[in-house]
C-alpha cells in the first residue's frame, strides 16, 4: 500500500521545515509621528529557534536606529541604548512601549498612520553567524483608539 500526502499538506510541511531555522518576526509596527518629530519607536515580537541576540537595526528613514530598554529607577522611568538584546532559543521576545524597543532617530520625514517603515534587523547566533531580516513595519496612530 502506498501512502501519499495531499499536495496542500506536503507544501505546508515543507514551509514549516524551511522556516524552522529562521528568526521569526510577528506584529511589527512603528508609532506614527507629528510633523518635524525626529524620533519614534518600533515594536514587534521576535522568536529565534536558537540562542541569539539582536545586535543591530537599520532603517532608510532614520539617521540612526538603536536598541533600547526602559527601566524604573525608583519612581523615574529611564531609557537607554543597549548594545544587544538576548533572544533565547524558542522564546518570544516582545519589543513594546514601556519595555525593550527600537528607537528610530533623526527621521528624514514624518511617518504617518498607515505608512510603512523599512527595518533591517541583524541577529547574531552564539557561533557568530549573522542573519539580516528585512521587514516593512506599518505605522500605527499616536493614540490607540479603541484597541
Amino acid at each position: 500500500m502506498m501512502f501519499r500526502l495531499p499536495a496542500a499538506l506536503a507544501v505546508l510541511l515543507f514551509t514549516v521545515s524551511a522556516a524552522h531555522g529562521e528568526v521569526r518576526i510577528a506584529d511589527p509596527w512603528v508609532r506614527a509621528t507629528v510633523a518635524r518629530q525626529k524620533a519614534t519607536g518600533a515594536f514587534m515580537k521576535i522568536t529565534s529557534p536558537v540562542d541569539a541576540r539582536l545586535v543591530e537595526v537599520r532603517s532608510a528613514l532614520a539617521g540612526e536606529a538603536e536598541i533600547h530598554e526602559m527601566t524604573m529607577d525608583g519612581d523615574r522611568m529611564k531609557m537607554r541604548a543597549i548594545s544587544s538584546l538576548p533572544l533565547p532559543a524558542g522564546a518570544t521576545v516582545e519589543l513594546k512601549p514601556g519595555g525593550h524597543h527600537i528607537m528610530l532617530l533623526n527621521l528624514s520625514a514624518q511617518i504617518k498612520e498607515n505608512d510603512t517603515a523599512p527595518l533591517s534587523l541583524i541577529v547574531e547566533t552564539a557561533n557568530g553567524e549573522r542573519e539580516t531580516i528585512n521587514i516593512d513595519a506599518p505605522a500605527r496612530p499616536l493614540q490607540k483608539r479603541g484597541r
